[in-house]
């Protein structure tokens, strides 16, 4: 068979892959790109697009049946899950198109279909084809993990792909795993109309986050009837009927929740079985995660892992970052550095959390002097204003260097408003250049100010 050379082999168009074919095509680079299943990943066709499009469904019906708190009456609501879930794949079907429209278009490279694997260093296989190149670069992305529960294979479960095609609202959803998309699907599904209980191992919510954020959330969600099953120790599944039985205490006497749909929302993995990575010399760690440096280069030289795949960020913009970086490096002479970025995210659930730098608990582990501010939403007039007063601001700040070290906006518009945060903290400036700014009043943003001129010692 003979080997075809190319100057770049890209393999997965998720969200770095179609940057990273983009600009070695602007560079001249002989580029092949390898996509076995949609283009775009993960985030245009079973995240970020799909997710955020229902959880704008899921809004604007909770808005509607709220019409008496603004002086309106829209009577009753209504949800047809048929028309809410063709909104969102029409979305989803224009974001993948148009990824795989620009790829095909683009100069130098050729955009092969298929599973690709290693044979070789800098020698992989697809199809009857083998393609050879100096520079490859892995994007290949992440799936949800299917745990190993007591009755698993005895009854049907879901994982966030799957409830993508769900036609009707579930009589009632259990869903076990009470992180971040867990969370998101708990808030959707109960405000399409489902029954919702979350069944989450540890003893609360979001067990990475401060406890008064993990609190703040389950009374968001609690307040909207989602109900919660902590510390479930001893979980198994069974068969009742048409129904699952879900039981989440240890003894012969513990309570059974019953459902008619199950999510499993656990933890993620990363694609990477099937690469034949060690033929290529590519270390994994013992999760399967490709081990690179701190600019994304594997064990191999000349070969790079980039978003999900290499555990240096589980998120769309990590993902981007990470092409930057390693084009930064490789065109640029620009030594951009995984290290040098700022840990950001978002909970969207509604009210969303929007999270940068360190929390309260990693503060206190680091030793160092700091000062804390806090605030409830009910103190934003455009919270109330919004009827929005649920969650608060909390940020940290060393009280030395004045530098913002983190914070968390758990309130309306927490997802937006903690940039001003964090473009604070890529500047390299003081919490003083925030505190002494003129805002624009009414806004949420405006609060920053005022949050940051009242710091006090955290003890």
């Amino acid at each position: 068979m003979q080997t075809e050379s190319f100057d770049a082999i890209i393999i997965g168009a998720g969200q770095a892959g179609p940057s990273l074919a983009a600009r070695c095509s602007r560079e001249g680079l002989k580029t092949a790109l390898i996509e076995r299943g949609a283009f775009g990943g993960t985030c245009v066709n079973v995240g970020c697009v799909p997710t955020k499009t229902l959880v704008a469904s899921a809004r604007a019906i909770h808005q509607a049946r709220r019409g008496a708190e603004f002086g309106f009456d829209a009577g009753e609501v209504r949800v047809q899950m048929v028309r809410v879930m063709a909104r969102k794949d029409q979305l989803v079907r224009q974001s993948r198109e148009g990824v795989e429209k620009w790829l095909r278009g683009l100069a130098n490279t050729e955009v092969i279909t298929g599973n690709a694997r290693f044979i070789a260093v800098h020698t992989v296989q697809v199809g009857e084809r083998q393609l050879k190149a100096p520079r490859i670069f892995l994007n290949v992305g992440g799936r949800s993990v299917r745990p190993q529960i007591e009755g698993i294979d005895q009854v049907s479960t879901m994982d966030n792909v799957s409830i993508l095609q769900l036609a009707q609202v579930p009589q009632h959803l259990v869903i076990v795993g009470g992180s971040y998309i867990g969370l998101e699907f708990a808030q959707m599904m109960r405000r399409f109309g489902a029954e919702v209980t979350v069944v989450e191992k540890s003893n609360r919510l979001l067990a990475r986050e401060d406890e008064d954020v993990s609190d703040g959330i389950r009374q968001i969600l609690e307040h909207e009837g989602v109900r919660f099953e902590l510390g479930a120790e001893c979980l198994s599944l069974s068969r009742q009927g048409a129904q699952i039985a879900v039981k989440a205490r240890c003894g012969e006497e513990a309570a059974v929740i019953v459902g008619s749909h199950l999510l499993l929302a656990i933890g993620r993995q990363p694609n990477t079985d099937g690469l034949g990575l060690e033929a290529a010399g590519v270390r994994t760690d013992e999760r399967g995660y490709i081990q690179v440096d701190d600019q994304c280069l594997t064990s191999c030289a000349g070969v790079w892992a980039v978003g999900d795949c290499n555990g240096r960020g589980a998120f769309t913009h990590t993902a981007y970052n990470d092409y930057e970086i390693v084009a930064a490096n490789l065109f640029d002479s620009d030594p951009r550095r995984i290290s040098d970025r700022i840990p950001c995210y978002a909970l969207f659930i509604d009210p969303a959390l929007g999270r940068v730098g360190m929390n309260e608990q990693e503060v206190r582990a680091s030793g160092r002097p700091a000062l804390i501010g806090k605030m409830p939403m009910q103190r934003v007039g455009r919270a109330r204003e919004m009827s929005e007063t649920q969650g608060f601001m909390k940020v940290l700040v060393d009280a030395k260097s004045k530098q913002i070290l983190g914070a968390a906006i758990l309130g309306h518009n927490g997802d937006e408003v903690v940039h001003v945060l964090l473009g604070l903290m890529a500047a390299g400036q003081p919490y003083t250049t925030l505190s002494r700014a003129m805002p624009i009043h009414p806004t949420v943003s405006e609060l920053l100010p005022t949050l940051l001129q009242q710091l006090k010692p955290l003890e």
